[in-house]
């Protein structure tokens, strides 16, 4: 972390300009600058340091290639950029993926998502919370730290409940490794999968490949209903102030994943806007991109929709301070991830989550909404990605009664000489989208909207804030040398 201050930092009524660069335990370049005064940020900067380039690498190859292509784009999430690419491949090629393929492409995907949560909360987020022995990868860390053990005040305790999270941190390796062995199972290997193509999924399940998945997967979900869960639940009831940390814009927006029937009509996390207090539904002509304060140019001012997106870079733009682009919807900045789709779906809170909530909280809540204006926060984000894992097991337990070993997963089509398709999903980190345009059988134009773009962009055209940004705006920096809210906020958004 490098600081710069005013003349007497520190003071009461002073500025102090903090700047973290680079932001661990994400994954990525990612830089994070805010001024604080009387202890609480005032302003707020998030800068993205890397440009990806991959819309260029695309223009004039085969469109089949661009499911392996972009896999490479996040070292996190490859197969949700496989997912959107696919589709989007469906869309452009005109063709219907069998039942079969769909509820293969879910599991694939499914068991990406649950290692995906888990690897964010415990390989990630955790050690904001949980203190490690002074080795690495639990060091180094910020002096005062402010962890369990400094919180709960008796000491016994502290330490049985910091060793609890621990040994969850270690045991979560092997959990995320037999999600990995699931997802290789059907698409063929981990981390980037080749069994998800334009027409469906390449392997046919045998009843003996489902009956391995499905022995694997008890292991996760009793993971995740009898350690990752209460764990969470109980971090809440220690770090009660960060359920109300890091509220941000609460516009958020969900396109819509893992689909239940073979037109893409509903979804098990169905797409949405809330935006301005209310419900909407989601409408993609609302989308744009602006650039403003980012490193790149577009040929007109303004936004761009991304089917006419431009992808330009210039480095050295005045004004410009990130490598990210600042995705809009109806001109608003909007939160993804978890707790966006949580919000708009508006799940059962799982029996896990209603018992403690009752029992650490004193609150009776029954769908993820009762929770309020505690959702958009810190705290909350962690709760909506818990629960959100809780759902996702629970349809990889109905998809694996549903899929029919030795049925076709696959149907062959043939490249259009002129096409274009989007493919809507959600990472399980936010909204994704990838678009594709074909001229002459080769891509004319490839444009990636990703999760991270939306809750990490800077400020757009009009001087907004991105999401991350307005979520650090109010948050606690009581000591300057130690930030560690900071870090807190923005990794619970996984960028």
């Amino acid at each position: 972390m490098s600081q710069a201050a005013t003349p007497a930092a520190g003071a009461e009524g002073q500025k102090v300009k903090i700047s973290i660069d680079p932001l661990t335990r994400v994954e990525g370049h990612l830089k994070i600058e805010v001024e604080v005064k009387d202890g609480k940020v005032v302003d707020a900067k998030c800068s993205g340091g890397m440009f990806r380039g991959f819309e260029q690498i695309l223009r004039g190859r085969d469109p089949r290639d661009s499911s392996q292509i972009v896999q490479r784009i996040c070292g996190v999430c490859p197969t949700a950029h496989c997912t959107a690419s696919v589709m989007a491949q469906d869309d452009a090629f005109g063709v219907k993926v069998t039942t079969n393929g769909r509820i293969t492409r879910n599991l694939i995907f499914g068991a990406n998502y649950l290692q995906s949560h888990i690897l964010h909360f415990y390989h990630l987020a955790a050690l904001d919370y949980v203190k490690g022995p002074d080795v690495s990868p639990f060091v180094p860390r910020y002096a005062n730290a402010d962890l369990l053990t400094d919180r709960i005040k008796d000491g016994a305790k502290a330490d049985a409940t910091n060793t609890y999270g621990l040994n969850q941190y270690l045991k979560a390796l092997e959990i995320r490794r037999i999600c990995h062995e699931m997802v290789a199972m059907f698409g063929g290997r981990m981390p980037h999968v080749q069994g998800m193509v334009v027409g469906g999924a390449t392997e046919i399940p045998t009843a003996e490949k489902v009956a391995e998945y499905a022995a694997r997967f008890k292991e996760v979900q009793k993971f995740v209903i009898e350690e990752y869960l209460p764990l969470i639940y109980t971090l809440g009831s220690v770090y009660t102030d960060l359920f109300e940390t890091g509220i941000g814009w609460k516009n958020v927006i969900a396109f819509g994943v893992f689909p239940e029937d073979d037109d893409y009509k509903s979804f098990l996390l169905k797409p949405g806007v809330y935006i301005d207090g209310k419900d909407e539904e989601f409408d993609s002509k609302l989308i744009k991109e602006y650039v403003g304060h980012s490193f790149f140019d577009h040929s007109a001012p303004g936004g761009l929709h991304y089917s006419v997106g431009e992808t330009n870079p210039n480095p050295d733009k005045p004004g410009a301070y990130s490598f990210v682009k600042a995705p809009r919807y109806k001109d608003k900045p909007c939160e993804v991830g978890p707790l966006a789709r949580m919000w708009v779906q508006n799940p059962e809170l799982s029996p896990v989550g209603q018992k403690l909530l009752k029992e650490l909280y004193g609150i009776e809540a029954k769908n993820f909404r009762d929770l309020g204006d505690k959702a958009f926060s810190i705290m909350g984000r962690h709760v909506a990605r818990a629960e959100e894992t809780w759902v996702t097991a629970m349809a990889v337990e109905k998809w694996l009664k549903q899929v029919q070993p030795g049925a076709e997963t696959y149907v062959k089509s043939e490249i259009p000489d002129a096409a274009e398709g989007t493919g809507f999903t959600e990472a399980p980190r936010g909204s994704l989208l990838h678009y594709l345009k074909i001229k002459d059988k080769k891509i004319e134009n490839y444009q990636i909207v990703s999760a991270t773009l939306w809750n990490a962009n800077p400020r757009d055209d009009m001087g907004q804030r991105g999401p991350i940004e307005e979520a650090l705006i109010g948050v606690p920096v009581p000591d300057i040398k130690n930030p560690v809210n900071l870090g807190r906020l923005v990794r619970s958004y996984d960028p």
